[in-house]
């Protein structure tokens, strides 16, 4: 596929479609997508929430509401398959890790994976409000159909402030150790923002600006062990919840500390897929990093590092997709490819950039 790219660096009308194309790939009859290929032998058949919301980005910035509306039915028909837990973690705080809603579905069944996970990921349930919130501002009635879906909607709002998201360490966008992280404070910030905003699903003002005053005192870093995390990007893009001036330092600090030659390491001394032994030094690059990147300085109107951002993840491209990530200073990738998380922000890149070309064009 590379080849063809560079046979073709301005056709980025092709080039989307060739990744939607293996995007699509991913996708289950139930409408949840994969994390990775279907064959994979790492786990990532499974269909995580968040993966999910992001996955759907390609398909929403193209317009494929057909396929968003199929993969939000099947979140929804998921919170409504275990509304009893929700229920119970509404009436009182969960206490154990098992108690929290799960990342992880069977994608044919919607069953919980009941194994040892990090799953106190809080950002996925803010997440995937975020999302139906905008899309119902686009249109009423595009995800919450009937008043099911609206009760469960409502449902996953008072969980977040049942659990105290402002204040609750979990384990975050990377599945690993429990802290309060600000990627997670902030997407559920901004996912009961566009709740409040967009629908008639009741959000008390407090829990949000809870969430907002604890974004404030944590910024600019991710965390008390974390200066900066790659997961500081999703707070500018998609979640818009950050000013001017944190946005600049988000930037600055990403760039500066975890920008690497093939992708962006998601923090310093990153274990996962780290080549040295003592795991540090060696850390693994994050192929969805660029793409991002692209996205971000395109909406601020850098131009040209828009392109050479775009230019950089288009180079990660293998002959399967894009992978999740290229082990440390080498064009070595890992088994988890294409990684549709990957995959789904290459387009919404290549997106931005087709109809930046197209206006200059006329």
């Amino acid at each position: 596929m590379y080849e063809t790219i560079k046979k073709h660096p301005l056709n980025y009308d092709w080039l989307m479609k060739q990744h939607l194309k293996i995007l699509k790939g991913l996708q289950y009859k139930s409408g949840l997508f994969a994390a990775s290929s279907k064959e994979v032998g790492t786990g990532y058949d499974k269909a995580w929430l968040r993966d999910n919301f992001y996955e759907c980005m390609a398909f929403e910035i193209m317009r494929d509401w057909r396929t968003v509306k199929k993969t939000y039915r099947a979140l929804l028909d998921i919170f409504l398959k275990h509304e009893y837990k929700i229920d119970w973690a509404i009436q009182k705080k969960p206490e154990h890790k098992h108690e929290y809603i799960h990342a992880r579905f069977n994608p044919d069944t919607f069953d919980e994976f009941w194994e040892e996970w990090g799953n106190k990921q809080n950002d996925a349930i803010g997440a995937i409000l975020f999302k139906i919130g905008e899309l119902e501002g686009v249109k009423k009635g595009t995800i919450i159909e009937n008043e099911n879906d609206k009760r469960i909607v409502q449902k996953l709002v008072w969980y977040l402030g049942s659990i105290e998201y402002w204040n609750d360490k979990d384990s975050g966008i990377w599945e690993e150790d429990e802290e309060l992280h600000a990627s997670s404070v902030g997407a559920c910030a901004a996912g009961l923002r566009m709740i409040k905003k967009n629908t008639d699903v009741v959000v008390d003002n407090e829990i949000m600006d809870n969430g907002i005053k604890t974004l404030r005192k944590l910024l600019p870093r991710e965390s008390k062990k974390k200066f900066v995390d790659l997961a500081l990007l999703s707070l500018i893009y998609p979640y818009g919840i950050v000013t001017k001036s944190q946005t600049k330092d988000i930037l600055q600090n990403v760039e500066y500390h975890l920008l690497k030659r093939k992708g962006v390491i998601r923090y310093k001394n990153d274990h996962y897929y780290n080549k040295n032994p003592d795991g540090y030094s060696e850390e693994a690059e994050w192929t969805f990093g660029l793409s991002w990147l692209s996205i971000i300085y395109g909406m601020l109107g850098n131009k040209e590092k828009e392109k050479e951002f775009l230019e950089k993840a288009l180079s990660t491209v293998t002959s399967k997709g894009v992978p999740e990530l290229y082990y440390s200073n080498s064009d070595l990738a890992n088994e988890n490819n294409p990684l549709g998380w990957s995959e789904s922000l290459l387009v919404v890149a290549l997106y931005e950039m087709n109809r930046k070309h197209f206006r200059m064009l006329i």
